[in-house]
């Protein structure tokens, strides 16, 4: 199981995408209805950024916009963090932990050629794999 490949792990799935010009009440009630927590953005065929429910608390609700009149574009993330789809999830794990973030976007995929990683996608071998690295590493450190 740890050495599943993304596009394996995301076959099938049914991305939520939305434009950048989409008001942030439309993308929180999409998200909601999908049982999602996070958009990708995406203009022309492009990756335009992600936007996740830490987005939606942190930018809109704690600042007090009003999520019907603010575009997805003035509070999504731009800097969305890529892993290729022949990777593994454990590579993704790791950049979702080494980053302090809970999605990755995923490109190289069939179909519209995204996809989104969550750490939910991880219950399997990926985290057991992950946490057996980092004390594997901690004991070669205390060795030295």
């Amino acid at each position: 199981m740890p050495n599943r490949r993304l596009r394996d792990i995301l076959r099938g799935q049914n991305l939520l995408h939305v434009v950048s010009t989409t008001d942030v009440l439309s993308v929180a009630q999409q998200m909601a209805s999908r049982n999602v927590a996070a958009v990708l953005i995406i203009d022309a065929g492009a990756l335009q950024g992600i936007f996740t429910e830490r987005d939606l608390l942190r930018r809109v609700v704690a600042t007090e916009q009003d999520p019907a009149k603010t575009v997805i574009k003035d509070v999504m993330t731009t800097d969305v963090l890529t892993v290729d789809a022949d990777r593994t999830g454990f590579e993704a794990y790791r950049i979702m932990h080494e980053n302090a973030v809970r999605h990755v976007a995923v490109v190289g995929l069939e179909g519209i050629g995204y996809g989104v990683a969550s750490i939910r996608d991880f219950r399997f071998g990926e985290l057991k794999n992950y946490d057996n690295e980092l004390e594997f590493e901690e004991r070669v450190w205390e060795e030295i």
